[in-house]
């Protein structure tokens, strides 16, 4: 029985020699360790053996079985590393073909501006929300205090899918749904960036174009507030040493309403081409919080109060990086757009 177990070991290292082929080597691993084997059914046979010849026995047959496996793992391993110098002596790279030209892209001017703009905001303490593009009429002006047939919808000529629905034309509903779902209980500190939608197209207006608009309620609210909140703004994106200066105006949702201005950050306020020789440079609408939109949107006038304002973003990047045409945002030219790219 010893004798025939040497000769499957002898033939198995002698197949073993021979193999050119992963498929071979697994026949061969069936053929001898598998264990329906010839040498694995020996195993049965040590029933009938004792004492010392039984222990040699399994010795030698766990020896053979060994010497086999470790040269199966040997010849697969060595078949895997032929066919990998196979592989890598059919695909040669010259390393003289010039390399491709990948250029490094960059932010849109754009986004640019809203992530500077939320990171300002973030740093006071408010949070960003936003809110659909396309709105129903009752947000985007009945809960605004512009109620249908009102004189103010005419400054904003909108987009209306049909009676009710319409491509919303300011951020402003994203507050009023902000604030319909606090059920009259503050405080409310956010800002709404996002595309917004009017018939407008020329070299300062476009028919699509970014508001940021933020709004805070709270029991202690005050115009002060509001001042002091544009200040920090203007400072934090066009130099410590802008001045902000409020001017009456007119909004439906805020009472009273202000256009604020900050300092010309390229002359210093002396007068230029670009704040048009009066020192200042308009920049945003804002104002309290008219008592009519905190009373449909559930909140008590007289324990709350609030302000808002409401930012252009093409008109902060227009500013900031000297760009003279707004249409330029959206149309796609790279050689515009590499301008913006950081190192």
């Amino acid at each position: 029985m010893n004798e025939r177990l040497h000769q499957i070991h002898e033939l198995a290292l002698e197949e073993l020699s021979k193999v050119s082929s992963m498929e071979e080597l697994q026949n061969i691993r069936n053929t001898y360790l598998s264990k329906k084997s010839e040498l694995m059914q020996s195993m049965s046979k040590m029933k009938d053996l004792q004492g010392e010849e039984r222990a040699k026995f399994g010795q030698l047959i766990n020896s053979i079985k060994m010497d086999i496996t470790q040269k199966v793992e040997e010849t697969r391993l060595s078949l895997e590393e032929k066919k990998l110098q196979e592989k890598l002596a059919k695909e040669v790279v010259d390393f003289t073909l010039p390399s491709s030209d990948y250029t490094k892209g960059s932010k849109h001017p754009f986004n640019l501006i809203v992530d500077e703009v939320s990171r300002i905001f973030i740093g006071m303490g408010y949070d960003i929300v936003e809110g659909p593009e396309v709105e129903l009429d009752h947000f985007n002006f009945e809960l605004l205090n512009v109620p249908k047939g009102h004189p103010a919808r005419d400054m904003q000529d909108s987009f209306y899918i049909d009676e009710t629905h319409l491509m919303r034309s300011q951020t402003s509903p994203v507050q009023a749904h902000v604030m319909l779902s606090k059920n009259g209980v503050g405080p409310i500190k956010i800002i709404s960036p996002g595309k917004v939608y009017r018939r407008d197209d020329d070299a300062t207006h476009s028919h699509q174009f970014g508001q940021i608009e933020g709004l805070v309620i709270d029991s202690n609210v005050n115009m002060g507030n509001l001042l002091s909140t544009l200040e920090l703004f203007a400072r934090s994106m066009f130099g410590e040493k802008r001045q902000v200066r409020m001017r009456s105006s007119y909004f439906p949702f805020t009472e009273p309403s202000v256009e604020a201005d900050i300092s010309c950050f390229e002359c210093g306020g002396k007068g230029c081409k670009l704040c048009k020789g009066t020192g200042w440079i308009e920049v945003l609408g804002a104002g309290m919080v008219h008592p009519n939109v905190l009373e449909m949107c559930g909140f008590d006038t007289k324990v709350y109060q609030g302000f808002a304002f409401g930012i252009g973003i093409e008109r902060v990047a227009m500013l900031k990086y000297g760009i003279d045409d707004i249409r330029k945002f959206y149309q796609n030219d790279k050689r515009f757009l590499s301008q913006f790219t950081k190192e």
